[in-house]
């Protein structure tokens, strides 16, 4: 199984089976990196200026892990592991994320050897699992009972914020 730069377990063989598409990749297929960020690596930005900035993926046969700068982080809206989806508080800046960002694989700009930065979103209870080696990333994993008591606080603090009442409440009321 992979590891972390420190030794824990990232919970996957193969962190390309767990990507996503590119980061740099826009909807016309080009990389942004070489067109917006080229002082970043010049050489490349003038190898893709030359095919009009094409993905170099693009290509029929090249997969991401070809390209030398390819980054698949998450967008951290559910827990990858057991689906538990983020519920955030506006109003409360102190209140931990449900959701925490788990490297697959780090990126490396050092070196002739590229290495990929790959990220999914995990639960803190399914993070914590993952790295202690008590599950993988591809368990089959309902979401831990802490973690629904969790979201349903703040969907019930959320609702109170907005002033909800239930049909029964209001029933009450009168």
């Amino acid at each position: 199984m992979e590891q972390t730069p420190i030794g824990t377990p990232v919970g996957v063989d193969d962190p390309y089976d767990h990507a996503g598409r590119c980061d740099h990749l826009t909807g016309d297929g080009k990389c942004r990196l070489a067109r917006e960020y080229a002082d970043r690596n010049p050489e490349f930005a003038r190898e893709r200026a030359r095919f009009d900035y094409e993905c170099v993926a693009a290509d029929e046969d090249c997969e991401f892990r070809d390209c030398p700068h390819y980054a698949s982080t998450t967008n951290g809206r559910e827990c990858t592991r057991c689906g538990i989806e983020e519920v955030r508080m506006a109003h409360d800046s102190s209140a931990r994320p449900l959701l925490e960002e788990h490297h697959l694989s780090y990126g490396n700009r050092d070196g002739d050897d590229p290495s990929h930065e790959i990220t999914v979103a995990l639960c803190r209870w399914c993070h914590t699992k993952v790295h202690k080696s008590f599950a993988r990333i591809d368990d089959d994993a309902a979401p831990d009972p802490e973690a629904i008591a969790a979201r349903e606080a703040r969907r019930t603090k959320e609702l109170e914020e907005m002033g909800f009442q239930s049909a029964r409440e209001r029933a009450d009321d009168e």
